[in-house]
């Protein structure tokens, strides 16, 4: 499946040599060429990595960056820029990009910083103590900790990495087979209950109603879809 590129650069001759180069390469390539228009689709729509100019109208993309972590999103974000001073670099580090590119640089590069960023992303365990808040529901990767409502949620290790894995790829519709292959490593085990057993166990303790989740949902005949509670 081809991963999803959200370009956000207001150049219009860079966004259609960079989104045409990444299409060619396989992508599947979305633009926008402000920063409230690419917050929009960066905050509502899953994609597997952002290409974000520092630079832009209506809403930097510092700022995109930074309310993005703030609302828990953690795809990652490489981000372009035509000033090369440190400090930029260091501060768009704090705010949560993962990489940075100054301009001008040349197209295997770019594709090389990609690629590297989207094998660590496909990686199964978080490092760098990321902590994310989906309204209620906080979650604490690097002490494996989850709380709701400030209180402790008690999770087997199984049921963790399940949940990881749902915010990992939040929303995606994930089928069982691939939540089977991905969570549990079974290549092959048409009729296990096995997935459907671990969500709503992972509903009861997560969800305000179980009955009527909020959170992980159910996509009929195709599998689940862990949808971020609105803060």
């Amino acid at each position: 499946m081809s991963k999803r590129v959200l370009l956000v650069e207001d150049e219009l001759g860079l966004r259609t040599t960079l989104g045409d180069r990444l299409r060619r390469e396989g992508y599947h390539v979305e633009t926008a060429a402000e920063g409230a228009t690419g917050f929009a689709r960066a905050s509502k729509e899953a994609f597997d990595i952002i290409v974000l100019d520092v630079m832009l109208p209506e809403k930097s993309g510092l700022e995109i960056c930074r309310e993005l972590r703030q609302l828990g999103i953690a795809t990652p974000i490489l981000m372009l820029t035509a000033r090369g001073e440190t400090s930029d670099k260091v501060e768009g580090f704090k705010l949560g990009a993962d990489d940075y590119l100054t301009k001008p640089f040349e197209m295997p590069e770019l594709l090389a910083r990609l690629e590297a960023l989207l094998r660590r992303a496909a990686q199964p365990i978080y490092t760098g103590g990321s902590v994310l808040q989906f309204g209620p529901l906080r979650v604490d990767f690097l002490r494996t900790e989850v709380t709701r409502e400030g209180l402790p949620v008690n999770l087997s290790a199984k049921e963790f990495h399940l949940l990881r894995y749902f915010i990992e790829h939040r929303g995606e519709t994930l089928s069982r087979e691939r939540l089977l292959s991905d969570v549990w490593g079974y290549s092959a085990v048409p009729s296990t209950r096995t997935v459907d057993v671990h969500v709503a166990w992972l509903r009861q303790k997560l969800e305000r109603d179980p009955k009527q989740p909020e959170l992980i949902l159910t996509v009929h005949g195709l599998g689940y879809k862990f949808t971020p509670a609105r803060s």
